[in-house]
């Protein structure tokens, strides 16, 4: 008893010899295990369901003389990293030795394993796809919040070999539960304006077969959060993180090798007409009225009308080219104080309006299509707070039916700067004969 007393007085005595920066790491790995941990818990529910869901699916599997239908893949995966210096916050905390903007996040995904049955599946080298959740933790830096996200997810091979794979990923969604900016309670914090914001994810990752049902894979991510300035100050977060990844395929497809099958394709070139609207917050600059009135700010209506010509080169991709006729309500804008009150000044004003061109490219799975496009203005107001001369636009079109879409886009400007969302409703006119 004597001795085991001596040793723990021991390992204590040891403890308490460490310098204080490696008391400091110590601390810090400490707390990563409490995060991470405090993570699962609010995933408890979903890892539960998961396990009961594995368990079931083993006992009722089928022999290999019986047509396996169940083709789902259960997968997750752990980041550690920093949250990149994109905003004047950001860089004030972005030391060597400044761990306010570390962070851990954690996502679980339920996934549809394709086989083949469409040409676009064949054409992915078939790709899988699902829905998944995700949360973070930014360790001790609280003015982030503890956010959660549900998004749409989209995987398929660059390459595949006899066990191993190079594959790349995207992720649509939403998130919820950030620790929005606020004057008197959170001024530390001007990343993201709201309490909800967009979440994009594009990633990539080499995956191993451990054995039938089991996989391992390791890759990095991008991930973008942004509100699209619905509510402003929305700097916006970004990350480019490693990840882990761990994988159960409930019955897993190994798929033939794939040759790109033309069947059915027709070089087509299409004219898309488009309406676009949307919000923006601006955020007032007087002093003549208390702080939360000035951070509340006003709100502006965007619009616009988008015309692109595009030919389909290949059964994923079109390429064109377009232009944009577009209402900004913020450009040069005014605001009045009326008893304590914001009032934007109203009216059309045809100094707001904005001509650009663009080059596009669009990414057609099934669909669905995902939509990227760089532009320029030819036409618009110079003013003290005008924008660059160049846009960029990340989104997703929806195919209703043969001619209508419709879609979500993110307007951006410097490639990580929120501008505004434009919620776009088209018609696709046909230019080749059939």
């Amino acid at each position: 008893m004597d001795f085991t007393c001596q040793g723990l007085r021991f390992k204590f005595n040891n403890i308490r010899r460490l310098r204080t920066n490696e008391k400091e790491e110590l601390i810090h790995w400490l707390k990563i295990i409490i995060y991470t941990t405090q993570i699962l818990k609010t995933f408890s529910y979903f890892i539960i369901l998961l396990i009961i869901n594995i368990v079931h699916c083993k006992a009722m599997e089928p022999s290999d003389s019986i047509k396996i239908k169940n083709k789902y893949i259960y997968t997750s995966y752990f980041q550690y990293g920093k949250v990149l210096a994109t905003n004047p916050y950001l860089k004030l905390a972005h030391s060597a030795d400044d761990k306010t903007i570390q962070y851990t996040a954690l996502s679980f995904q339920v996934l549809k394993q394709t086989t083949g049955k469409e040409f676009w599946e064949r054409d992915y080298g078939y790709p899988s796809y699902g829905i998944g959740v995700y949360s973070a933790n930014f360790f001790e830096n609280k003015d982030f919040g503890f956010p959660i996200a549900i998004y749409g997810v989209f995987k398929a091979p660059f390459k595949r070999w006899d066990k191993l794979s190079f594959n790349y990923e995207s992720g649509f969604g939403l998130t919820f539960n950030w620790k929005s900016f606020n004057p008197v309670k959170n001024d530390y914090n001007p990343s993201l304006g709201a309490k909800e914001s967009v979440f994009i994810d594009l990633g990539i990752n080499l995956n191993y077969e451990l054995d039938r049902h089991f996989d391992l894979g390791i890759g990095y991510s991008f991930t973008h959060f942004s509100n699209g300035a619905i509510k402003s100050p929305n700097l916006g977060l970004n990350t480019f993180s490693p990840k882990i990844v761990l994988a159960y395929n409930v019955n897993r497809f190994k798929p033939q090798p794939v040759r790109q099958s033309n069947k059915g394709f027709v070089k087509n070139t299409t004219i898309d007409f488009s309406i676009f609207g949307g919000i923006k917050n601006v955020i007032y600059k007087g002093n003549d009225v208390d702080t939360i009135t000035k951070y509340k700010g006003v709100y502006y209506p965007v619009f616009g009308f988008t015309t692109v010509l595009n030919r389909q080169i290949n059964p994923k991709s079109k390429i064109g080219f377009g232009a944009t006729l577009s209402y900004d309500g913020s450009s040069n804008s005014i605001i009045y104080v009326d008893n304590g009150e914001l009032e934007p000044a109203g009216g059309f004003h045809a100094d707001r309006l904005n001509l650009s061109i663009f080059p596009s490219y669009e990414l057609m799975i099934n669909k669905l299509s995902l939509v990227v496009q760089s532009g320029f203005y030819i036409l618009r107001r110079q003013t003290v707070t005008t924008k660059p001369m160049t846009y960029q636009r990340l989104g997703l079109h929806y195919q209703l039916n043969e001619n209508l879409f419709a879609g979500i886009v993110l307007h951006a400007y410097s490639y990580h700067i929120s501008d505004f969302i434009e919620w776009t409703l088209g018609y696709r006119l046909s230019l080749t004969k059939r």
